[in-house]
Protein backbone atom coordinates (compact mmCIF):
# COMPACT_ATOMS: atom_id res chain seq x y z
CA UNK A 1 0.00 0.00 0.00
CA UNK A 2 1.42 3.09 -0.66
CA UNK A 3 1.61 5.69 2.07
CA UNK A 4 2.22 9.14 2.48
CA UNK A 5 4.31 11.24 5.30
CA UNK A 6 4.29 14.72 4.96
CA UNK A 7 6.61 16.28 7.59
CA UNK A 8 6.39 20.45 8.51
CA UNK A 9 8.09 22.51 10.41
CA UNK A 10 4.76 24.03 11.45
CA UNK A 11 1.22 23.43 11.74
CA UNK A 12 0.46 25.65 8.54
CA UNK A 13 3.06 24.53 6.28
CA UNK A 14 1.09 21.01 5.07
CA UNK A 15 -1.78 23.11 4.05
CA UNK A 16 -0.21 25.57 1.57
CA UNK A 17 2.56 23.53 0.02
CA UNK A 18 1.09 20.24 -0.21
CA UNK A 19 -2.61 20.06 0.70
CA UNK A 20 -3.76 18.95 -2.67
CA UNK A 21 -1.07 16.71 -2.90
CA UNK A 22 -2.02 14.57 0.09
CA UNK A 23 -5.89 14.83 -0.78
CA UNK A 24 -5.09 13.49 -4.37
CA UNK A 25 -2.68 10.70 -2.64
CA UNK A 26 -6.00 9.92 -0.60
CA UNK A 27 -8.31 9.83 -3.72
CA UNK A 28 -5.99 7.49 -5.01
CA UNK A 29 -6.72 5.02 -2.21
CA UNK A 30 -2.99 5.60 -0.38
CA UNK A 31 -2.40 5.95 3.38
CA UNK A 32 -1.25 9.60 4.65
CA UNK A 33 0.14 10.94 7.82
CA UNK A 34 1.34 14.51 8.70
CA UNK A 35 3.81 15.22 11.27
CA UNK A 36 3.86 18.98 12.40
CA UNK A 37 6.87 19.59 14.17
CA UNK A 38 5.93 22.99 16.10
CA UNK A 39 2.67 25.28 15.88
CA UNK A 40 4.74 28.19 14.77
CA UNK A 41 3.53 29.70 17.70
CA UNK A 42 5.97 32.76 17.87
CA UNK A 43 7.03 33.04 13.88
CA UNK A 44 4.31 32.28 12.13
CA UNK A 45 1.03 33.69 13.93
CA UNK A 46 0.75 37.12 12.83
CA UNK A 47 -2.48 37.40 12.31
CA UNK A 48 -3.05 36.19 15.86
CA UNK A 49 -0.47 38.43 17.67
CA UNK A 50 -1.91 41.59 15.83
CA UNK A 51 -5.34 41.26 17.25
CA UNK A 52 -4.41 40.45 20.74
CA UNK A 53 -0.50 41.10 21.36
CA UNK A 54 -0.55 40.48 24.90
CA UNK A 55 -2.17 36.73 24.76
CA UNK A 56 -0.71 33.79 25.44
CA UNK A 57 1.77 31.34 23.93
CA UNK A 58 0.08 28.49 25.34
CA UNK A 59 -3.53 30.04 23.81
CA UNK A 60 -1.79 30.89 20.42
CA UNK A 61 -0.95 27.07 20.48
CA UNK A 62 -4.47 26.02 20.96
CA UNK A 63 -6.01 28.09 18.23
CA UNK A 64 -3.33 27.00 15.41
CA UNK A 65 -3.75 23.29 16.61
CA UNK A 66 -7.68 23.83 16.37
CA UNK A 67 -6.95 25.27 12.93
CA UNK A 68 -4.28 23.04 11.57
CA UNK A 69 -6.48 19.85 12.78
CA UNK A 70 -9.75 21.23 10.83
CA UNK A 71 -7.65 21.54 7.61
CA UNK A 72 -6.49 18.35 8.29
CA UNK A 73 -10.05 17.03 8.55
CA UNK A 74 -11.06 18.18 5.53
CA UNK A 75 -8.33 16.87 3.63
CA UNK A 76 -9.10 13.67 5.20
CA UNK A 77 -5.57 13.18 6.83
CA UNK A 78 -4.70 12.12 10.52
CA UNK A 79 -2.31 14.75 11.88
CA UNK A 80 0.15 14.50 14.74
CA UNK A 81 1.47 17.59 16.93
CA UNK A 82 5.01 17.13 18.16
CA UNK A 83 5.32 20.84 19.85
CA UNK A 84 8.90 21.36 19.34
CA UNK A 85 8.56 25.02 19.55
CA UNK A 86 9.70 27.73 16.47
CA UNK A 87 12.08 30.50 15.95
CA UNK A 88 14.21 28.98 16.44
CA UNK A 89 13.35 25.39 16.69
CA UNK A 90 16.09 23.43 18.53
CA UNK A 91 16.83 19.72 17.30
CA UNK A 92 18.44 17.47 19.69
CA UNK A 93 19.30 13.60 19.00
CA UNK A 94 16.42 12.93 21.19
CA UNK A 95 14.07 14.68 18.17
CA UNK A 96 15.92 12.90 15.76
CA UNK A 97 15.27 10.02 17.60
CA UNK A 98 11.52 10.62 18.15
CA UNK A 99 11.06 11.50 14.26
CA UNK A 100 13.24 8.20 13.66
CA UNK A 101 10.54 6.00 15.70
CA UNK A 102 7.61 8.12 14.03
CA UNK A 103 8.90 6.92 10.16
CA UNK A 104 9.92 3.56 11.33
CA UNK A 105 6.42 3.30 12.60
CA UNK A 106 4.07 4.99 9.60
CA UNK A 107 6.64 3.01 7.39
CA UNK A 108 6.11 5.51 4.35
CA UNK A 109 6.74 4.76 0.59
CA UNK A 110 6.79 8.18 -0.22
CA UNK A 111 8.15 11.60 2.33
CA UNK A 112 7.46 14.92 1.68
CA UNK A 113 8.82 17.78 3.62
CA UNK A 114 10.81 21.08 3.25
CA UNK A 115 13.54 22.19 1.12
CA UNK A 116 17.41 22.32 1.99
CA UNK A 117 17.75 25.87 2.07
CA UNK A 118 15.57 28.85 2.99
CA UNK A 119 17.03 32.22 3.71
CA UNK A 120 13.75 33.64 4.92
CA UNK A 121 12.67 30.93 7.91
CA UNK A 122 15.44 29.51 10.30
CA UNK A 123 13.09 26.38 10.48
CA UNK A 124 12.22 25.14 7.31
CA UNK A 125 16.31 24.11 6.32
CA UNK A 126 16.22 22.19 10.38
CA UNK A 127 12.98 20.54 9.50
CA UNK A 128 14.84 19.28 5.91
CA UNK A 129 18.28 18.39 8.11
CA UNK A 130 15.75 16.35 10.95
CA UNK A 131 14.03 14.62 8.12
CA UNK A 132 17.07 13.84 6.14
CA UNK A 133 18.70 12.08 9.22
CA UNK A 134 15.56 10.68 10.32
CA UNK A 135 14.55 8.49 6.80
CA UNK A 136 18.45 7.09 6.67
CA UNK A 137 18.65 6.07 10.31
CA UNK A 138 15.00 4.57 10.03
CA UNK A 139 15.77 2.81 6.42
CA UNK A 140 19.56 2.06 8.13
CA UNK A 141 21.17 4.12 6.08
CA UNK A 142 21.75 0.73 3.84
CA UNK A 143 23.14 -1.29 6.37
CA UNK A 144 21.42 -4.51 7.82
CA UNK A 145 21.01 -3.81 11.75
CA UNK A 146 20.13 -5.74 14.58
CA UNK A 147 16.79 -3.33 15.25
CA UNK A 148 13.81 -2.67 12.74
CA UNK A 149 14.67 -0.53 9.29
CA UNK A 150 12.11 -0.15 6.34
CA UNK A 151 13.06 0.41 2.87
CA UNK A 152 14.11 3.63 2.28
CA UNK A 153 11.31 6.15 0.97
CA UNK A 154 11.14 8.29 -1.85
CA UNK A 155 11.98 11.40 -0.91
CA UNK A 156 10.27 15.02 -2.02
CA UNK A 157 10.62 18.91 -0.72
CA UNK A 158 7.77 20.77 -1.48
CA UNK A 159 7.77 24.09 -2.84
CA UNK A 160 8.74 27.13 -0.36
CA UNK A 161 7.44 30.11 -0.43
CA UNK A 162 10.79 31.89 -2.21
CA UNK A 163 11.26 28.91 -4.37
CA UNK A 164 14.54 30.89 -6.51
CA UNK A 165 15.58 31.76 -3.55
CA UNK A 166 16.10 28.34 -1.75
CA UNK A 167 17.51 26.25 -4.40
CA UNK A 168 14.66 24.62 -5.07
CA UNK A 169 14.35 23.26 -8.76
CA UNK A 170 10.33 21.18 -9.37
CA UNK A 171 10.91 18.07 -11.29
CA UNK A 172 7.75 16.60 -10.28
CA UNK A 173 4.06 18.25 -10.45
CA UNK A 174 0.70 16.55 -9.06
CA UNK A 175 -2.11 17.36 -11.03
CA UNK A 176 -4.59 18.16 -8.06
CA UNK A 177 -7.31 19.56 -10.05
CA UNK A 178 -10.11 17.26 -9.03
CA UNK A 179 -9.14 18.12 -4.85
CA UNK A 180 -8.93 21.85 -5.30
CA UNK A 181 -11.92 22.45 -3.18
CA UNK A 182 -10.35 20.71 -0.35
CA UNK A 183 -7.35 22.40 -0.79
CA UNK A 184 -9.16 25.59 -0.80
CA UNK A 185 -11.39 24.80 2.19
CA UNK A 186 -8.70 23.78 3.84
CA UNK A 187 -6.49 26.92 3.51
CA UNK A 188 -10.06 28.99 4.39
CA UNK A 189 -8.86 27.23 7.90
CA UNK A 190 -5.89 29.06 8.66
CA UNK A 191 -6.58 31.80 10.51
CA UNK A 192 -3.19 32.64 11.52
CA UNK A 193 -2.49 33.52 7.94
CA UNK A 194 -4.98 34.76 5.87
CA UNK A 195 -2.47 36.42 3.27
CA UNK A 196 -1.50 33.19 2.43
CA UNK A 197 -4.28 32.06 1.05
CA UNK A 198 -4.63 34.23 -2.38
CA UNK A 199 -0.83 33.47 -2.91
CA UNK A 200 -1.06 29.75 -3.02
CA UNK A 201 -4.16 29.77 -4.70
CA UNK A 202 -2.37 31.41 -7.81
CA UNK A 203 0.50 29.92 -7.60
CA UNK A 204 -1.51 26.37 -7.62
CA UNK A 205 -3.09 27.88 -11.23
CA UNK A 206 0.74 29.18 -12.19
CA UNK A 207 2.37 25.48 -11.85
CA UNK A 208 -0.72 23.86 -13.52
CA UNK A 209 0.31 26.02 -16.39
CA UNK A 210 4.04 24.87 -16.40
CA UNK A 211 2.46 20.91 -15.90
CA UNK A 212 0.00 21.60 -19.16
CA UNK A 213 3.09 22.83 -21.25
CA UNK A 214 5.30 19.62 -19.93
CA UNK A 215 2.67 17.17 -20.57
CA UNK A 216 0.48 18.44 -22.79
CA UNK A 217 -2.53 17.08 -20.60
CA UNK A 218 -4.72 20.50 -21.28
CA UNK A 219 -7.23 19.27 -18.23
CA UNK A 220 -4.50 19.99 -15.78
CA UNK A 221 -6.21 23.42 -13.86
CA UNK A 222 -4.45 23.13 -10.51
CA UNK A 223 -0.76 21.34 -9.23
CA UNK A 224 1.53 21.42 -6.87
CA UNK A 225 5.15 21.21 -7.78
CA UNK A 226 7.85 19.29 -5.50
CA UNK A 227 11.62 18.58 -6.11
CA UNK A 228 12.98 14.91 -5.66
CA UNK A 229 15.65 14.57 -3.26
CA UNK A 230 17.12 11.26 -4.57
CA UNK A 231 17.13 9.44 -7.47
CA UNK A 232 14.15 7.23 -8.37
CA UNK A 233 14.59 3.52 -9.21
CA UNK A 234 11.99 2.06 -12.16
CA UNK A 235 12.48 -1.17 -14.46
CA UNK A 236 12.27 0.54 -17.64
CA UNK A 237 12.48 3.97 -18.89
CA UNK A 238 8.88 3.82 -20.21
Amino acid sequence: MKKLLVIGAHSGDFVWRSAGTIAKAIEEGAETLVICMSYGERGESGELWKKDPKRSIESVKIIRHEQAQKAADIIGTPIQFLDWGDYPMLISDERVEQLTHIIGDFEPTVILTHSEKDPFNPDHPLAFQATQRARLLSSGAGVPSAFKNIDPPAWYSFEPHQPELCGFVPDTFIDISSVIEKKMAAMACMGAQTYLRDYYAELASRRANHARRISGKKDIKFAEAHQSQVPRVVCTIF
